[in-house]
């Protein structure tokens, strides 16, 4: 089976506008993501509404695909981006390019997860743990999941799901496993261009989750397990985090 990478970039981001081409102690975000996602598959670009994002990625020896300005969300640009390559890899893998310490074994991972010949859709998630504490686990920016006996995913929720009744909420983390989403994805290519049709859907309009219109028309999810947490960088401040956590990096 053959995989793709491609890690979908803006530059006019609203919270937090050219943040692929902002430094990281000498290379550029988007740098840092590619050269993560490259270490584990050879098939790797960056797929881009701006010339800028585009140079750059070429500077640094980089393959990268230009998109329309017009998507709505990154499946819709993963997608043309592999019609424009050429389109000849079965799975394409959805990397978020705001993610610089992505590690291997979590694409590896999501990748295991077409082992299973059945499966149309994959993605990531990772336990909450007790450490993290009742405010990450009601955080609605980190989205929950509940899985089946097969493990795919039922239901995505910005709520906690499930809730225990009958038992106080300090106690939860204690007493379940609950799941937290991590934003990367993996299609078959045939299940991309399907998905990219659809229309939105109610329960994606009501948590803002763009998976749920893949749940609410049938698509499955499966799911692969991950210890290992990611750093998203949404804003400036998540920004000064990550480079601190890099500064912790090299002193080891």
């Amino acid at each position: 089976m053959k995989f793709i990478a491609i890690i979908p970039a803006r530059y006019a981001s609203t919270r937090f506008p050219g943040k692929p081409l902002v430094d990281m102690r000498g290379k550029t975000m988007i740098q840092r993501v590619y050269e993560q996602v490259s270490s584990c598959l050879s098939a790797v670009y960056v797929a881009t509404d701006d010339a800028r994002i585009c140079q750059a990625v070429h500077d640094f020896g980089g393959r990268a695909v230009m998109t329309s300005e017009t998507h709505r969300s990154g499946t819709d640009r993963c997608w043309e981006a592999y019609e424009r390559i050429g389109g000849g890899e079965d799975v394409i893998i959805n990397i978020q390019g705001d993610e610089p310490f992505i590690q291997p074994r979590q694409i590896e991972a999501i990748m295991a997860c077409f082992d299973t010949p059945s499966t149309q859709i994959a993605t990531l998630v990772k336990p909450f743990s007790e450490a993290a504490g009742e405010a990450a686990l009601f955080n609605p920016n980190s989205p929950k999941v509940v899985l089946n006996d097969a493990g795919e995913a039922l239901y995505f929720s910005r709520s906690v799901i499930p809730y225990l009744r009958n038992c106080p909420t300090s106690e939860w983390l204690s007493r379940h496993t609950f799941y937290k989403h991590i934003g990367m994805y993996a299609y078959r290519a045939d299940v991309l261009k399907e998905i990219t049709r659809l229309p939105q859907s109610s329960l994606e309009i009501a948590e803002s989750l763009e998976q749920l219109r893949w749940l609410q028309n049938g698509y499955r999810i499966k799911v692969g397990i991950t210890t290992q947490e990611t750093i998203g960088i949404d804003t400036p401040d998540d920004l000064e985090k990550a480079l601190r956590f890099l500064d912790s990096l090299s002193q080891k």
